[in-house]
Protein backbone atom coordinates (compact mmCIF):
# COMPACT_ATOMS: atom_id res chain seq x y z
CA UNK A 1 0.00 0.00 0.00
CA UNK A 2 0.65 3.76 -1.01
CA UNK A 3 0.06 7.17 0.74
CA UNK A 4 0.49 10.74 -0.22
CA UNK A 5 -1.31 13.71 1.59
CA UNK A 6 -2.74 16.48 -0.50
CA UNK A 7 -4.00 20.05 0.23
CA UNK A 8 -6.61 21.31 -2.01
CA UNK A 9 -8.48 24.58 -1.46
CA UNK A 10 -11.55 22.64 0.30
CA UNK A 11 -9.75 20.03 1.99
CA UNK A 12 -6.74 17.81 3.04
CA UNK A 13 -6.69 14.48 1.71
CA UNK A 14 -4.76 11.44 2.19
CA UNK A 15 -4.69 9.29 -0.89
CA UNK A 16 -4.35 5.84 -1.08
CA UNK A 17 -3.21 3.01 -3.66
CA UNK A 18 -1.99 -0.86 -4.53
CA UNK A 19 -0.17 -1.41 -7.34
CA UNK A 20 -2.87 -1.42 -9.91
CA UNK A 21 -5.19 1.42 -8.26
CA UNK A 22 -6.62 3.84 -5.74
CA UNK A 23 -7.83 2.23 -2.84
CA UNK A 24 -8.75 4.91 -0.91
CA UNK A 25 -9.41 8.69 -0.48
CA UNK A 26 -9.63 10.12 3.02
CA UNK A 27 -10.41 14.10 4.20
CA UNK A 28 -7.82 14.67 6.86
CA UNK A 29 -7.22 18.48 8.47
CA UNK A 30 -5.48 20.16 5.92
CA UNK A 31 -2.94 21.24 8.69
CA UNK A 32 -2.03 17.84 9.26
CA UNK A 33 -0.95 17.39 5.47
CA UNK A 34 2.68 15.47 5.74
CA UNK A 35 3.26 13.15 2.83
CA UNK A 36 3.04 15.42 -0.26
CA UNK A 37 5.62 13.48 -2.42
CA UNK A 38 4.03 10.56 -4.53
CA UNK A 39 5.72 7.32 -4.22
CA UNK A 40 4.19 5.92 -7.64
CA UNK A 41 3.43 7.06 -10.94
CA UNK A 42 -0.64 6.30 -10.12
CA UNK A 43 -0.75 8.39 -7.07
CA UNK A 44 1.38 11.52 -8.62
CA UNK A 45 -1.26 11.08 -11.43
CA UNK A 46 -4.10 11.17 -9.40
CA UNK A 47 -2.99 14.17 -7.61
CA UNK A 48 -2.57 15.73 -10.79
CA UNK A 49 -6.49 14.94 -11.57
CA UNK A 50 -7.56 16.31 -8.01
CA UNK A 51 -5.46 19.52 -8.90
CA UNK A 52 -6.86 19.77 -11.97
CA UNK A 53 -10.72 18.73 -10.60
CA UNK A 54 -10.40 21.50 -8.25
CA UNK A 55 -9.59 24.42 -11.19
CA UNK A 56 -11.29 23.42 -14.13
CA UNK A 57 -15.16 23.01 -15.27
CA UNK A 58 -16.35 19.86 -16.55
CA UNK A 59 -13.13 17.75 -15.06
CA UNK A 60 -13.71 13.94 -15.94
CA UNK A 61 -11.27 11.21 -13.55
CA UNK A 62 -9.52 8.75 -15.67
CA UNK A 63 -8.35 6.73 -13.11
CA UNK A 64 -8.23 3.16 -12.11
CA UNK A 65 -9.87 2.35 -9.15
CA UNK A 66 -10.18 -0.67 -6.57
CA UNK A 67 -13.96 0.07 -4.91
CA UNK A 68 -13.94 -3.05 -1.65
CA UNK A 69 -17.61 -3.45 -0.58
CA UNK A 70 -20.99 -5.02 -0.68
CA UNK A 71 -23.06 -5.81 -3.96
CA UNK A 72 -25.11 -2.85 -3.17
CA UNK A 73 -22.62 -0.37 -2.53
CA UNK A 74 -20.62 -1.53 -5.67
CA UNK A 75 -24.24 -0.94 -7.50
CA UNK A 76 -24.94 2.42 -5.80
CA UNK A 77 -21.21 3.01 -6.36
CA UNK A 78 -21.49 3.16 -9.85
CA UNK A 79 -24.66 4.72 -10.48
CA UNK A 80 -22.77 7.60 -8.79
CA UNK A 81 -20.28 7.90 -11.23
CA UNK A 82 -23.14 7.78 -13.97
CA UNK A 83 -24.22 11.61 -12.46
CA UNK A 84 -22.70 14.21 -14.66
CA UNK A 85 -20.65 17.31 -13.50
CA UNK A 86 -22.83 19.88 -12.37
CA UNK A 87 -25.99 17.80 -11.83
CA UNK A 88 -27.04 15.90 -9.00
CA UNK A 89 -29.67 13.14 -8.18
CA UNK A 90 -31.15 12.56 -4.81
CA UNK A 91 -31.22 9.38 -2.88
CA UNK A 92 -34.80 8.47 -3.51
CA UNK A 93 -34.08 8.83 -7.82
CA UNK A 94 -31.22 5.89 -6.88
CA UNK A 95 -33.33 4.11 -4.31
CA UNK A 96 -35.87 3.85 -6.65
CA UNK A 97 -33.62 2.51 -9.74
CA UNK A 98 -32.30 0.11 -7.36
CA UNK A 99 -35.11 -0.98 -5.69
CA UNK A 100 -34.21 0.36 -2.64
CA UNK A 101 -34.59 2.65 0.57
CA UNK A 102 -33.14 6.38 0.32
CA UNK A 103 -31.54 5.30 3.24
CA UNK A 104 -29.80 3.10 2.37
CA UNK A 105 -28.36 4.52 -0.69
CA UNK A 106 -27.33 7.10 2.25
CA UNK A 107 -25.16 4.74 4.17
CA UNK A 108 -23.94 3.13 0.90
CA UNK A 109 -22.81 6.74 0.01
CA UNK A 110 -21.47 7.32 3.89
CA UNK A 111 -18.87 4.49 3.08
CA UNK A 112 -17.81 5.42 -0.32
CA UNK A 113 -14.23 4.80 -0.08
CA UNK A 114 -13.36 7.20 -2.92
CA UNK A 115 -15.02 10.51 -2.50
CA UNK A 116 -14.36 13.17 -5.26
CA UNK A 117 -13.46 10.66 -7.51
CA UNK A 118 -16.98 8.60 -7.08
CA UNK A 119 -19.10 11.46 -6.59
CA UNK A 120 -21.27 10.73 -3.22
CA UNK A 121 -21.35 14.88 -3.25
CA UNK A 122 -23.53 15.02 -6.16
CA UNK A 123 -26.43 13.15 -4.35
CA UNK A 124 -28.57 15.28 -2.08
CA UNK A 125 -31.98 15.13 -0.09
CA UNK A 126 -35.45 15.30 -1.67
CA UNK A 127 -35.70 18.82 0.38
CA UNK A 128 -31.76 20.21 0.70
CA UNK A 129 -28.15 19.29 0.48
CA UNK A 130 -28.74 15.62 2.66
CA UNK A 131 -25.26 14.71 4.24
CA UNK A 132 -21.85 13.97 3.59
CA UNK A 133 -19.27 11.71 4.60
CA UNK A 134 -21.62 10.62 7.78
CA UNK A 135 -21.97 14.32 8.94
CA UNK A 136 -25.46 16.45 8.40
CA UNK A 137 -24.46 19.27 10.34
CA UNK A 138 -21.25 20.80 10.37
CA UNK A 139 -18.20 18.35 10.46
CA UNK A 140 -17.61 17.63 6.49
CA UNK A 141 -20.38 19.09 5.33
CA UNK A 142 -19.03 22.38 4.13
CA UNK A 143 -16.89 20.53 1.99
CA UNK A 144 -19.90 18.94 0.33
CA UNK A 145 -21.27 22.77 -0.04
CA UNK A 146 -17.38 23.85 -1.79
CA UNK A 147 -17.61 21.03 -4.39
CA UNK A 148 -21.27 21.30 -5.40
CA UNK A 149 -20.67 25.32 -5.94
CA UNK A 150 -17.35 24.43 -7.46
CA UNK A 151 -20.00 22.57 -9.98
CA UNK A 152 -22.17 25.31 -10.06
CA UNK A 153 -25.10 24.56 -8.14
CA UNK A 154 -25.95 26.40 -4.96
CA UNK A 155 -28.05 24.87 -2.15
Amino acid sequence: MYSVDLKLPYAGLRISANNDAITQIEFIDPNAVQNTQASTTLLDDCCQQLRAYSQQKHFTFDLPLSLQGTDFQQSVWQQLQRIPWGDTLTYGDIAAYLSSSPRAVGNACRRNPIPLIVPCHRVVAKAGIGGFAGDTKGGFLPIKVQLLRHEGLEF
